[in-house]
């Protein structure tokens, strides 16, 4: 049995030595990647295009406008005379955000009133949009904070040492800049490594039946349990050697720390590659072309990287969402990762994940290995 095993790793391996595409596929398309998604990916807006309507002309006024010049959130691009004008620069997406400066803005301010700020936003992009109106909010409340200061300096300056204040001291524990970056490089490493494992192992197997070798080899001596491991144990290693390359890219390239231990990212990552070549296996099984297993690899991939957690937060999903997320192995697999990156955990925590990955690669291998099966048949 090992024999024939052994000889059948052997021939994969010689296979993947053979083929140069083969090896560029493997290597140079997921560290490409991992660079262009690790910069794209991101939760952070910058350079918002603005329009700003000023109807006052105070110095209140001009010194609200000069908040949103200087802080690299937003990019004043045009300043309309009038209102039409500046709804005809949002109809034309000329701009995402419209800020309105009523008339009698500093005046109100002068006597201690509250004076309106209008601000319009483009909701095409609900999630721009929603993160444009926030950092609005806080350049808002920054102004209206240091102009209640400085007004109180100039009419009460006895009392201004005696106003009773609360600061909030913000303390991000694992991720102290917020950095988005460091919540999407190791979520990238799992995202890439799926669809890299399921895609060659299931069209691996499906070249094999299309150019007539599975036939040739199946009358061999060998059974079909051999053969499914002499094709999926070659890939594993290559997954384990994709993983720790695309890792250590992103940990050197994106400066993301790595926290934990070594070996509890080997044994989640290893439980992960089983459920994947499960995955790649069974595709190859109800496929017959190589076109077929990418649609096929395709319609999976999809829904396990959406289902994830990845972009998504699995609590904000619909309940019968979150149920079926449970049978998606990426989903436990980013727990690990972050979980060893940013904050060092081990299996005292990650056991669950451990065991739900190991419940799911065992499940799915057995389904593969029997429809594989009863496909020779």
């Amino acid at each position: 049995m090992f024999g024939r095993i052994f000889h059948m790793l052997l021939k994969e391996f010689l296979e993947v030595k053979r083929d140069k595409w083969e090896r560029f596929r493997l290597l140079v398309p997921p560290l490409i990647q991992k660079v262009l998604f690790g910069y794209a990916a991101t939760f952070e807006v910058y350079h918002v295009s603005t329009a700003v309507l000023d109807l006052d002309h105070s110095q209140e006024s001009r010194e609200m406008v000069s908040r949103f010049t200087g802080n690299g959130r937003f990019d004043v691009e045009a300043l309309p005379s009038s209102s039409q004008a500046m709804r005809g620069l949002i109809d034309r997406s000329k701009i995402t955000v419209g800020i309105r400066i009523n008339p009698q803005f500093g005046e109100l301010l002068r006597k201690g009133q509250t004076a309106p700020l209008q601000v319009i936003v483009d909701g095409t992009n609900s999630n721009t949009a929603l993160l444009a109106l926030d950092y609005v909010g806080q350049i808002a409340a920054r102004f209206s904070s240091d102009y209640q200061r400085d007004y109180m300096n100039r009419i009460f300056p006895e009392y201004q040492v005696m106003l009773p204040s609360a600061k909030m001291e913000e303390r991000p524990w694992y991720n102290p800049d917020l950095d988005s970056q460091w919540f999407f490089v190791p979520g990238l490493v799992g995202s890439i490594a799926l669809m890299t494992i399921v895609n060659v192992t299931s069209f691996a197997i499906v070249r094999e039946r299309e150019i007539g070798t599975l036939e040739q080899i199946m009358v061999t001596p060998i059974r079909p349990i051999e053969f499914i491991l002499g094709k999926t144990v070659p890939f594993f290693v290559l997954g384990l050697i994709e993983v720790a390359l695309v890792a250590v890219a992103g940990a050197l390239w994106f400066g993301v720390p790595f926290r934990g231990n070594p070996l509890v990212m080997l044994l989640g990552t290893s439980l992960f590659l089983i459920s994947s070549l499960a995955v790649g296996l069974l595709i190859s099984t109800t496929c017959r072309t190589q076109q077929q297993a990418f649609a096929s690899g395709f319609f999976y991939l999809t829904p396990a990287f959406t289902l994830s957690g990845f972009a998504f937060p699995i609590s904000s999903m619909p309940t019968v969402m979150q149920w079926i997320t449970y049978l998606d192995p990426l989903r436990y697999y980013l727990v690990v990762l972050r979980g060893t990156f940013l904050k060092g955990t081990g299996l005292a925590i990650l056991w669950p994940q451990m065991v739900a990955m190991a419940i799911l690669g065992v499940a799915m291998f057995a389904v593969s290995v029997a429809r594989f099966e009863k496909s020779l048949d």
